[in-house]
């Protein structure tokens, strides 16, 4: 099995069903900790990825995810707009012109994505941010991807189970980056709300290819 452009259309469709499943409750992870906008920003910037989809199919996956980068900067507020469309624009370019993508390519092009999360926000694995979630995920995908010569669905399994426990890891840490860290001690306790988007997008590649 490989990625192609309607495993990218479905996923990203998916995306955007997770965010308005899940839109309370990103709104009121981001309460606690943030300026309780996140759960809003990734709905609507979400609805519009599928709005433009809507508008003409796109032929490759990295054609899929420069759409979507190109729109999370235009309609996404804060600092999730800037941050995820930096990822998907990453990806979009790891990824170049190929109709398909196998193991291999996608453990690479979420590296890609991570990296410029990290370049785009400065924060490291433990600030209590979505970097967070993608560091484990792109460990957990190379391990699995086995030089692009493993089951798919393996390797976009093992990256969104490591990205859901990375989300559930940030609950003791102290906020280093962003809003949060204006709390100091105060905001251990609380899940992050941006590396619980990142878990559920990943978690729709899942679905996408099932």
């Amino acid at each position: 099995m490989v990625l192609d452009a309607a495993w990218a259309v479905k996923w990203l469709n998916l995306c955007a069903e997770a965010m308005a499943e899940h839109r309370v409750e990103l709104i009121e992870l981001d309460r606690a900790i943030g300026d309780s906008d996140h759960g809003e920003n990734m709905d609507r910037g979400f609805q519009a990825v599928v709005a433009k989809l809507g508008e003409g199919t796109p032929e490759t996956p990295g054609a899929a995810m420069k759409l979507t980068a190109m729109t999370l900067m235009s309609k996404v507020g804060g600092a999730a707009g800037p941050l995820y469309g930096t990822a998907f624009l990453r990806a979009a370019t790891s990824l170049g012109d190929s109709a398909e993508v196998d193991s291999g390519a996608w453990a690479e092009a979420l590296a890609a994505a991570r990296d410029g999360i990290v370049a785009r926000g400065k924060a490291e694995p433990g600030d209590k941010t979505m970097v967070d979630a993608w560091t484990p995920a792109v460990d957990a995908a190379r391990a699995a991807a086995d030089g692009g010569s493993a089951d798919i669905l393996a390797v976009l399994m093992a990256a969104a189970e490591a990205a859901e426990a990375g989300a559930v890891a940030t609950d003791p840490l102290v906020a280093r980056k962003g809003r949060a860290s204006y709390l100091g001690e105060r905001s251990a306790g609380h899940r992050d709300p941006g590396a619980v988007s990142s878990a559920l997008i990943l978690r729709a590649a899942v679905g996408a290819a099932g």
